[in-house]
């Protein structure tokens, strides 16, 4: 990251596009992540604005219709946080594949560089859809070439003690995490952003 320090003069926007885990479900707005995330990267100098992009309930269907209008001139990077909702519900990992893909295509585009954050499939579905949904973002993130994050929400559930983890971490409804657990995840995510805000920041 040493040669990442020039870039971070520019100003660059970033877009969050995603579901309630964007969004900020159940948190006031400054304990969100988008909100969160920004002063994340302020703290290290970075002069970047973040679009909450993110949608309550929304699958990846629903990203890619919103793709086009939220990929505005003004966007110069995108963080695509999209599936969750997708495996709750037991949709084909296929659909939400491609579905995914019209994303990356749309950023490609218009030459708006893109983190995937990935999502894992709990195992409810069984090993072969888990299998399939989880093996999507590693294999998009190296086909379209985008800064790629393992697990969006990996900073709480990989804790040695899961257990304890998710009852300090998430809210009662055990799916959305509570600020404390938002500023995990941004602080697991942030280098990441720093990367792809290098990639996205105009070369002096």
């Amino acid at each position: 990251m040493l040669n990442a320090a020039p870039a971070l003069a520019d100003e660059v926007t970033i877009a969050a596009l995603g579901d309630s885990l964007t969004q900020g479900y159940g948190l006031a707005p400054e304990a969100g992540f988008t909100r969160q995330l920004e002063a994340w990267l302020d703290a290290r100098g970075a002069d970047v604005t973040v679009i909450n992009a993110g949608v309550s309930g929304d699958t990846t269907a629903g990203g890619l219709a919103r793709a086009a209008w939220t990929l505005t001139p003004d966007v110069d990077a995108l963080i695509v946080a999209l599936g969750g909702n997708d495996m709750l519900r037991g949709i084909d990992p296929a659909a939400a594949r491609a579905n995914l893909v019209g994303i990356l295509q749309a950023a490609a585009g218009q030459d708006v560089p893109v983190l995937l954050a990935g999502m894992r499939a709990p195992g409810n579905f069984g090993p072969d859809y888990k299998a399939a949904f989880d093996g999507i973002y590693p294999d998009l993130a190296a086909e379209y070439d985008t800064v790629f994050y393992q697990s969006f929400l990996g900073p709480i559930t990989d804790q040695p003690d899961r257990a304890a983890a998710l009852s300090a971490y998430m809210q009662a409804d055990g799916i959305h995490p509570n600020a404390g657990g938002v500023a995990l995840v941004v602080e697991g995510i942030g280098p990441s952003v720093l990367e792809l805000i290098e990639r996205a920041a105009p070369e002096s």
